[in-house]
């Protein structure tokens, strides 16, 4: 079954934020880049739970993506009555941990 696969307002911000820092190397990585994390994030739609839970929030799941030493974690919440994916937050996999994050 397929889920629908939803950004909030925090990931939109972090995809133009990481987007932004990869355009400043090199406009055709960053879309590349681009185009590689939205594979990634929509494959949810289909692998929802393939994600390892997070220890911050048993609720929340990530999704590695990208080389080291460039790897992001993209932070979702899985709404199995729903059938939807909520995509929270979009970070680099070398910062520290998450200190207080909800569930959509």
């Amino acid at each position: 079954m397929q889920y629908l696969v939803r950004l909030t307002d925090r990931a939109l911000r972090d995809m133009k934020s990481i987007y932004e820092y990869v355009e400043f190397a090199s406009l055709e990585s960053a879309f590349a880049w681009f185009n590689d994390l939205e594979e990634a994030v929509y494959s949810l739609e289909r692998y929802p739970e393939r994600g390892r839970v997070i220890p911050e929030n048993k609720k929340l799941r990530h999704l590695l993506f990208g080389k080291k030493p460039t790897v992001y974690r993209i932070i979702y919440a899985v709404d199995k009555n729903r059938l939807v994916v909520n995509i929270v937050h979009i970070r680099h996999g070398a910062r520290s941990a998450l200190r207080r994050l909800r569930k959509p």
